[in-house]
């Protein structure tokens, strides 16, 4: 069972549930607020136009209809534009409307959807003049209508202004505390699902621990004492004894592989010199050189390149011959890069991508282990020539939390 996907799932499940939630129920309820405001406007302006030309002559109706129609579509234009044209279109309707609605007080149920424009539509320093003109301008509309008697009509338009600036910055007060909560909870979720992640890949790597302690290591182990055993009682040629030697190195080898896939503290020992001692079990003489400056790799990177190394050198021990071979661990900006060469016989690499039971599954394993890092791999070798291979694997992949983009949190310098 894959315990990663499976915690995985859960989490994720609930994130992306969560997450459709919140990221849809605001722009939703925003645009039934602009559809009831909207639908609003065009009744009190349609309900003003027929008040109006019902109570005035034809000659008065002549500015007032040029006035209306301009400032419908000042609202169409104010509503549908965006940056400053947005801003500007929609002071020009606040003056509009002011004219209008002292030349003409039959419109001033308008100003409430002319407020919520005012609100949406200009920087919020300038959205309470806006709005403080607004309220002005319909407070002296009615009260030119009243014959400058009626005091109500005067300050009822600025209380309800009032009233509505206070009531619609607490509700964007609420709604950006409830973005921050949203956001919050996506952090959460984000952290719970990557828990949940290592965990689970922590309980794989444990379980394939134990299989190799139980199977590889134990059978390694009991073939070394028998070896030795024998060896005690009746003596072993020198070729065995090699032969025990190198399954004692393969039986060390094992059990630090073990021990790697148990813990998932990070190594203390600098790279290079992992490398060096993992190439000099197999070649005692190989050189180890570093360009650039060393720095911290991620623990997956690290891996790929000490596996690489090692059957690199145990390919250089069992079949190249050579008088001497070397190893390069270069740090690039945003990459790393293993290059591992000797002076062997050498072989045609085309030749060398079956494999049996018997071997031949070194290079392709190596190349595998590249490419899932989504690194490069390549071998230049022929018979007679020695062999070079070449390994460059980026450190910023994007999509990766653990390979971040230069720049991100996280990232490598």
């Amino acid at each position: 069972m894959n315990y990663a996907e499976s915690g995985r799932s859960a989490a994720e499940r609930s994130g992306i549930l969560g997450g459709m939630t919140t990221a849809e129920a605001r722009p939703e309820r925003e645009r039934q607020l602009n559809f009831a405001v909207h639908c609003g406007f065009a009744v009190l302006i349609t309900a003003s136009l027929i008040r109006y030309v019902l109570r005035h002559g034809p000659g008065e109706n002549t500015m007032v209809l040029v006035l209306a129609g301009l400032l419908c579509g000042l609202y169409v234009t104010a509503v549908r534009s965006q940056g400053p044209s947005r801003t500007v279109a929609t002071w020009v309707l606040v003056a509009v409307w002011t004219a209008l609605v002292i030349l003409a007080p039959s419109f001033a149920w308008c100003a409430f959807a002319v407020f919520f424009v005012c609100r949406s539509g200009v920087p919020a320093r300038q959205a309470a003049a806006a709005t403080a003109i607004t309220a002005l301008g319909t407070a002296a509309g009615l009260f030119k209508l009243s014959d400058f008697t009626d005091i109500a009509a005067l300050l009822g338009p600025l209380a309800a202004a009032l009233v509505l600036t206070l009531v619609y910055e607490r509700l964007e007060t609420a709604l950006a505390r409830q973005a921050a909560l949203n956001g919050e909870l996506r952090e959460a979720q984000a952290q719970a699902v990557a828990a949940e992640r290592a965990a689970g890949t922590m309980a794989e790597r444990e379980r394939v621990a134990r299989e190799i302690h139980d199977t590889v290591t134990q059978g390694l182990a009991s073939t070394v004492l028998l070896l030795e055993a024998a060896d005690r009682r009746e003596g072993l040629s020198a070729e065995v004894r090699q032969a025990a030697e190198q399954l004692r190195l393969n039986l060390a080898e094992t059990r630090g592989l073990v021990h790697d896939l148990a813990t998932a503290d990070a190594p203390e020992e600098p790279l290079e010199t992992a490398l060096a001692t993992a190439v000099r079990k197999h070649v005692a003489g190989m050189r180890v050189a570093v360009v650039g400056q060393p720095r911290d790799l991620p623990a997956d990177v690290r891996h790929a390149l000490l596996r690489i190394a090692q059957s690199a050198a145990a390919n250089v021990q069992q079949h190249a011959r050579a008088q001497t071979a070397s190893l390069t661990l270069g740090f690039l900006p945003d990459s790393v890069t293993l290059d591992i060469y000797d002076d062997g016989l050498g072989f045609a690499p085309d030749a060398t991508t079956a494999h049996t039971r018997e071997g031949g599954y070194g290079l392709r394993a190596m190349r595998q282990r590249v490419e899932q890092l989504g690194g490069t791999f390549a071998v230049e070798s022929a018979p007679g020539e020695g062999t070079v291979i070449g390994v460059e694997i980026p450190l910023h992949r994007p999509g990766n939390p653990e390979h971040p983009a230069p720049g991100a949190e996280g990232g490598q310098p």
